[in-house]
């Protein structure tokens, strides 16, 4: 078996490896906390890993204050109760354990519990993070549990604003955790249909940053690299989620993209906010439906970037057709359906879909400037199949 452990340094301090939660006291340790406020999702709350977790700080001497008010689309309201469950139990600062949306709700009570201002006032606009008190700026520890999002190595979260149904993405530097405990053992229970939607989430988020316009080496050469990785181990880890060492290759993966995509997203994120923020659903999953249609309608500026990546793929083609073809096959693979519709996403507010998209931060990315009429016919599409 290959080394599946080391401590890594980039973009943030990663402890990785099977079992490093053992680690999680000296973790927080390492980032000044004595009194973490836990936060995981609703899912989690109640099982093993949480409950193991939550005794080895209190053995440890670090009594941890649980707060699981998380919703998979997290919304301002699940933020604000983690700040008051925060400020109530004197705690120092955020243990964030869980999938993307545990992560993203804890890094925002890290920024929210010192400020005066309301979070959209750190929206990802220009310099609007400068707004904020940096030195309030709680220390954040994180332990995800799922291969997808990648947050646990970003500076923002995701945070839908209820009255107007947008993911708006709340961004600071000193959101980005100290350190990062990186260990597989946490994702095996994950069922494959999960394994799946959050591992495709990580794939998407690798492509989209790789045929990103501009010029980042760097995040091209991580994109790549995230990709070869869930080609190989995505579907060891659906089919079999003991596989320890896929499911390392995973979470290294979702790191990776959630790096990479520091040079841009693109429209398959944008629809994908929208809907989610509109109808709830699995955002990992929404993007795999939604990726091929918007994958088609870039062909004309991505299709020179396809020769490498299928390359790096090892496919039997070199052109835009092969890696569309390899993508379909690999999503029907993994159980993905063809269409917005199985996932109960109504055709009837396509106008509304359009707007949203056009007007989040991901569609800036996008290899080809589309306005809200062409994410509206998207969107249908996707709808459709």
């Amino acid at each position: 078996m290959k080394t599946i452990s080391g401590n890594w340094g980039f973009p943030t301090k990663v402890w990785a490896g099977p079992g490093r939660i053992e680690e999680l006291p000296a973790a927080c340790r390492e980032a000044g906390i004595a009194r973490p406020l836990f936060v995981t999702d609703e899912g989690l709350r109640d099982l093993p890993i949480v409950r193991d977790a939550l005794a080895r700080l209190e053995a440890a001497g670090l009594p941890a204050t649980l707060y699981a008010d998380v919703r998979g689309n997290p919304v301002e309201p699940n933020v604000a109760g983690g700040v008051a469950a925060y400020r109530g139990s004197a705690a120092d600062g955020v243990v964030a354990f869980g999938g993307g949306s545990a992560l993203d709700v804890g890094k925002a009570v890290a920024l929210m519990v010192g400020q005066t201002r309301p979070i959209w006032d750190f929206e990802d606009v220009g310099d609007w993070w400068t707004r904020a008190n940096a030195e309030a700026i709680a220390p954040i520890v994180a332990a995800p549990t799922t291969a997808g999002t990648g947050s646990e190595v970003g500076r923002a979260s995701v945070v839908t604003h209820p009255e107007t149904q947008e993911k708006k993405i709340i961004f600071h530097p000193k959101m980005l955790p100290a350190v990062v405990i990186s260990d597989p053992e946490l994702t095996v229970g994950l069922p494959p249909h999960v394994t799946a939607a959050t591992g495709l989430d990580a794939f998407i988020h690798c492509f989209e940053a790789y045929c990103a316009p501009g010029f980042h080496p760097m995040a091209d050469g991580i994109a790549l690299e995230g990709m070869r990785l869930i080609k190989d181990a995505l579907p060891r880890a659906y089919a079999d989620g003991g596989d320890i060492e896929a499911r390392a290759d995973m979470l290294a993966a979702a790191s990776m993209g959630a790096t990479a995509f520091q040079k841009g997203l693109g429209g398959v994120h944008a629809i994908s906010h929208a809907v989610g923020a509109t109808y709830d659903t699995h955002h990992g999953l929404t993007n795999a439906v939604v990726w091929p249609y918007v994958m088609r309608r870039n062909e004309a500026a991505i299709a020179e970037r396809m020769d490498l990546l299928a390359r790096v793929l090892d496919l039997p083609g070199r052109d835009f057709a092969a890696a569309l073809d390899w993508a379909l096959d690999f999503r029907a693979a993994l159980g993905v359906p063809n269409a917005l519709s199985a996932l109960d996403v109504p055709v009837d507010r396509s106008a509304h879909i359009g707007d949203l998209a056009a007007r989040d931060p991901s569609a800036g990315g996008n290899p080809i400037p589309l306005d809200a009429a062409a994410y509206a016919e998207l969107f249908v599409q996707a709808s459709e199949g």
